[in-house]
């Protein structure tokens, strides 16, 4: 498979496969455009569809995280048609090969203990490439980890993602919009909420210092429900309903 790596120069005129059309994708290049000066990396295949990698320094990632030295994997997804041919290891591969050259420590990524979750790496695939579990969040998520030192120490959750909590009552959403389903999503969910008289305080993280202290292991979406983790999986109005207990009326 070829690659092409997006940049700030040919960013207006390449597709980003992870993003619809109109204006979530213009909010997703938006944030893609800041990112390129702190290294951020986005590569996608030549073919249509979802085969990508993005990946940043991790002291510049949109994360609570502590990870000296590496990279992070913001999301290496490959979908569709396009699954099953051994996208994901070249991408991956291509990650490595950079953190090596720019003498990083190591890669990470999040991950989840159990099934998969959405918008989450498959942690079954990343454990056969190398990568181990470097810590746990209380609601189940992982920081996963490869490391390119002997020396290197593992990275790890700051204390307000590796016990994550919202303050405020009912419904909390901590957001991005690193995520471009988030920009479709978000006020829809808003939206319903206000229709159906359902508690919903929403936070859009808009800086990266307010990204890397957010009571969530996950910012591109958090959903709390009376300051209890629920869920990073971006919701629709229908399933935000549900989890409500409201029928759709």
């Amino acid at each position: 498979m070829d690659y092409i790596r997006i940049t700030k120069e040919n960013i207006d005129k390449e597709h980003i496969c992870c993003a619809m059309s109109g204006k979530q994708c213009l909010a997703k290049k938006e944030w893609l455009k800041q990112r390129f000066d702190e290294g951020l990396v986005f590569c996608r295949s030549v073919e249509r569809g979802k085969c990508f990698i993005e990946y940043i320094p991790a002291e510049n990632a949109w994360l609570p995280i502590e990870a000296e030295g590496c990279l992070h994997i913001n999301c290496l997804w490959v979908s569709g048609a396009l699954k099953g041919h051994g996208y994901a290891k070249e991408l991956l591969a291509r990650c490595v090969n950079d953190a090596r050259a720019q003498g990083r420590k190591g890669v990470c990524i999040l991950s989840a203990e159990g099934r998969k979750r959405e918008f989450l790496a498959d942690a079954r695939f990343l454990a056969h490439e190398g990568f181990s579990t470097a810590d746990v969040s209380d609601c189940g998520i992982t920081l996963m980890y490869l490391p390119l030192s002997p020396d290197a120490a593992p990275p790890k959750f700051k204390p307000c993602a590796k016990h994550p909590q919202a303050a405020e009552p009912g419904f909390v959403l901590y957001y991005t919009d690193q995520c471009p389903f988030t920009c479709y999503w978000v006020p829809r969910v808003a939206e319903t909420a206000r229709a159906h008289g359902i508690p919903l305080t929403i936070h859009h993280i808009t800086d990266r210092e307010t990204a890397q202290n957010t009571p969530a292991p996950v910012t591109t979406y958090a959903l709390f429900r009376d300051g209890k983790f629920l869920t990073q999986g971006i919701q629709s109005d229908k399933k935000f309903l549900a989890l409500a207990g409201k029928a759709d009326s």
